[in-house]
């Protein structure tokens, strides 16, 4: 039996935008929940359309969400890192909370908003693969302003034999860094779990029509070019960027070396005055009588310069 990688943006959406019983489940497992909070229902909603990140269009996949008390919630994937995806992130979250507030509505009726967001590459040089984001006091830290809360998890990072994480968060997390594409081999502990049984049987290639497959494998082309085209964007950046260091270097060195130069010069224009300065002073004491052993004393001159005056 083969299963399909359930990060592609077919087998993820299949998963948890068709079954929100399992997305509810997941929710319930990854979010920062206070202990005895947890979702009991939720409803899917629409999909608006949003900016989209240059060279990443394809490799983000989001299912949106909101449970039985209002609140919102945006679950995504991003395949590749850039730093312009938190900024999307924030724009999402930031519009699912205004967008609420339909006419005549008041302010208190807005629910929170909660961005999960899965990163299939590290962006981060903590160890950590768990960021929760939240909007706080600088100083004070338990003052909060409530409505809008990011989690950002570092799908690379995450060991389950490091962490003592809660039970369905590992069994989550296993799926969705263990699972890859054409996978034979499932580990019993996510076999023997009934939501984690159910999301395999979605994976299995058999329960794929073969417009699907082709659709999954483009997929994972889109990411390859992608990637490819990150790739040699940084490059050129990085190229332009020594390029850049090397022109600055060489006129910050010609700068230095022309104010040198000046200093030099002028050191060596005060010695030779100093010295033509002493052997005219010696010349003068030699016409007037002075023994040249008494001038070497005065001017500092030697006595074979003394000599040939």
């Amino acid at each position: 039996m083969r299963y399909l990688d359930p990060k592609n943006y077919l087998t993820f959406k299949k998963i948890f935008g068709e079954h929100p019983h399992l997305l509810k489940s997941f929710l319930n497992a990854l979010m920062p929940f206070n202990e005895g909070t947890y979702i009991e229902s939720l409803e899917y909603i629409s999909n608006e359309m949003v900016p989209e990140i240059p060279l990443v269009k394809n490799s983000i996949v989001d299912v949106r969400c909101k449970d039985n008390q209002g609140h919102h919630f945006i679950v995504e994937i991003q395949m590749l890192w850039t730093d312009s995806f938190k900024s999307r992130v924030l724009f999402n979250a930031s519009k699912a909370f205004v967008t609420q507030l339909g006419k005549g509505k008041k302010y208190e009726s807005l629910q929170p908003v909660y961005a999960l967001n899965f990163v299939n590459e590290n962006y981060l040089k903590s160890e950590s693969f768990y960021h929760h984001y939240n909007i706080v006091d600088i100083k004070e830290s338990n003052e909060r302003l409530e409505g809008l809360e990011f989690i950002f998890v570092e799908l690379q990072k995450f060991k389950p034999n490091n962490f003592s994480q809660r039970k369905m968060q590992v069994l989550w997390l296993k799926f969705l860094t263990e699972i890859q594409d054409g996978e034979e081999i499932i580990d019993d502990e996510l076999i023997n779990n009934r939501d984690i049984k159910e999301a395999l049987d979605i994976l299995q290639v058999s329960a794929f029509t073969k417009e699907e497959l082709y659709m999954y494998d483009k997929y994972w082309d889109a990411i390859s070019t992608e990637r490819t085209l990150i790739s040699e964007r940084t490059a050129m950046a990085e190229k332009k960027g020594l390029a850049k260091g090397l022109e600055k270097g060489i006129e910050q060195g010609l700068v230095q070396g022309i104010k040198k130069g000046i200093e030099q010069g002028i050191e060596r224009g005060i010695e030779q005055g100093m010295q033509e300065s002493k052997i005219e002073i010696a010349r003068n004491l030699k016409k007037g009588g002075f023994d040249d052993h008494k001038i070497v004393e005065l001017t500092g001159l030697n006595l074979n310069q003394i000599e040939d005056l």
